[in-house]
């Protein structure tokens, strides 16, 4: 099933405009394939090979979950211990919560908090610390019950984060770069895009501007959460810790003793992959991808879990402007498979994995996943389309704004993120969001007291409608915002923010 596998692989580039994608499958120890498809950088001659460095982006949870497990190997920290043992100042915005978080928690997707809250705080980037990040979390709403039932979250990695160096005594740069990397042999991966210099073998992140046209998105990385998503890999390097990962921990080779030496021990990595967080199982949005609804569904401690044709899976998927990719490991068959690509298709990795896959798992099944996939992107394409359809359907399009332009602008503060500023600049309302630099935009009125901001950077695909609501002296009383398009990702969690006037002596004091 893999004799074509190149040639598929580059039908997977074609039909989802990737520029560049990069494979390594491991079995049983050994290193089966790691190989670049296409290239770096669309319009430019370099190609990408196994050496590559991409943005692996949510795959370093995975990271962060072993670290934790070393450090409470050494008797460092309880895994199990509460998270204000090892930072006292935490503090969630409810006071049960606070209490009883333990460390465990932080890598489980069970706090509470709605799905990608707080996101904004770090992506796009923004000028806030780690633990500025962490601080603000105070302020972030609980939306459900702890430990009720699964939401993704990106900051409560934040947290593990400061606990990494709180107990280790180190940047969690440097504990990942000498504890983890180097024991592995992972000597091209970094953790962060600041360490990436000119002329470096490293792909660029492409994205659809507008949702339609492919184009270079600048390098970013999470500096102030790095913790959920901050490290550059090769398949190269990922090889090396799959099989890691696949023999429990076991790094190659012997120590000093001739005996063999463990980065963590079976113990960990049985934590790591037992579920703590089950997320229910949901219909396909398709019936082509049926076959592919695991028997169960759950999150242990930065890894999914699920099953295929009867064999289970530990697997997670990294996004980031540019690029995504995804990591399977299959532990009962010592199989692993890693995908990096360079534009933000996870129809792409998704395809790619499930063609490797069905080679160990269903052989004399041969499905066209770069087909089904392509079915499914067209089908929520479409519904975003209806959805779009639906809000002009319903815009009063005579309607005017009950006030003028001017009285709109402003300071407006949200609780847990911070201060959006409305300004009046000849005639136009410009949106800046204080702490995020690539959040600007241009506001237009749509209808009555709801504005659309169309943000200058036209990689973000994150437009969104503004509503003001005013008091009954026709005063702005709050602001809400919610992104106009399905397909737009959940890290853009404008309906969280609740913002209010802030007075204008006030601002002008600050």
């Amino acid at each position: 099933m893999l004799q074509d596998f190149g040639a598929y692989v580059d039908a997977t580039r074609k039909t989802f405009h990737v520029p560049g994608i990069a494979v390594a499958i491991v079995k049983d120890g050994k290193v089966v394939l790691e190989q670049g498809y296409g290239l770096r950088e669309t319009g430019k001659p370099d190609k990408v090979d196994a050496h590559t460095l991409f943005a692996i982006a949510s795959n370093t949870k995975a990271f962060t979950a072993a670290a934790l497990q070393m450090l409470a190997e050494q008797k460092k920290l309880d895994m199990d211990g509460r998270v204000t043992d090892y930072l006292p100042w935490f503090q969630m915005s409810d006071p049960y919560v606070t209490h009883d978080m333990r460390v465990r928690d932080l890598l489980a997707h069970r706090s509470g908090l709605s799905l990608g809250a707080g996101d904004l705080l770090y992506w796009p980037p923004t000028s806030y610390s780690t633990k500025e990040v962490v601080q603000h979390l105070a302020k972030v709403p609980i939306a459900n019950g702890f430990r009720s039932h699964y939401a993704y979250d990106n900051i409560l990695f934040a947290v593990a984060t400061l606990v990494i160096e709180n107990v280790s005594g180190q940047r969690y740069a440097d504990f990942i770069r000498e504890h983890i990397f180097k024991p592995v042999g992972m000597d091209e991966s970094l953790v962060d895009m600041t360490y990436l210099k000119p002329g470096m073998d490293v792909a660029t992140g492409h994205a659809l501007y507008n949702f339609k046209d492919l184009k270079p998105v600048p390098p970013m990385a999470w500096i102030n959460n790095p913790g959920a998503g901050g490290i550059y890999a090769s398949v190269h390097d990922l090889a090396k810790w799959m099989n890691v990962q696949l023999n429990g921990g076991e790094l190659p080779g012997v120590g000093s003793d001739g005996k063999p030496q463990h980065l963590f021990s079976q113990d960990s990595q049985d934590q790591m992959w037992t579920m703590l967080t089950p997320i229910p199982v949901k219909d396909p949005p398709i019936p082509e991808l049926k076959p592919l609804m695991p028997n169960f569904s759950g999150y242990g401690e930065g890894w999914f879990l699920s099953d295929y044709h009867g064999q289970k899976l530990v697997w997670h998927t990294g996004g980031w402007p540019g690029m995504v990719s995804r990591v399977t490991l299959v532990p009962g068959l010592k199989l692993g498979v890693v995908v990096l690509t360079n534009q933000e298709s996870g129809a792409a990795f998704n395809a790619v994995t499930y063609r490797v896959l069905d080679a160990y798992l269903n052989p004399n099944t041969k499905t066209d996943w770069v087909a089904v996939y392509d079915k499914a992107v067209k089908h929520a394409q479409g519904n975003a389309d209806e959805s779009w359809k639906k809000h002009e359907a319903e815009r009063d399009a005579k309607s005017k704004p009950s006030l003028s332009l001017a009285s709109y602008a402003g300071t407006y503060r949200d609780p847990w993120y911070g201060d959006v500023i409305i300004r009046d600049e000849g005639g136009k309302l410009r949106l800046r969001f204080s702490k995020t630099e690539q959040l600007v935009g241009t506001m237009t009125p749509w209808q009555h007291d709801t504005f659309t901001v169309r943000w200058d950077d036209r990689a973000l695909n994150a437009d969104a409608f503004v509503n003001f609501a005013l008091d009954v002296d026709g005063h702005v009383r709050e602001v809400r915002m919610e992104p106009i398009s399905p397909l737009t990702d959940f890290s853009f969690d404008f309906q969280d923010l609740r913002l209010t006037p802030v007075k204008a002596e006030e601002a002008k004091a600050e």
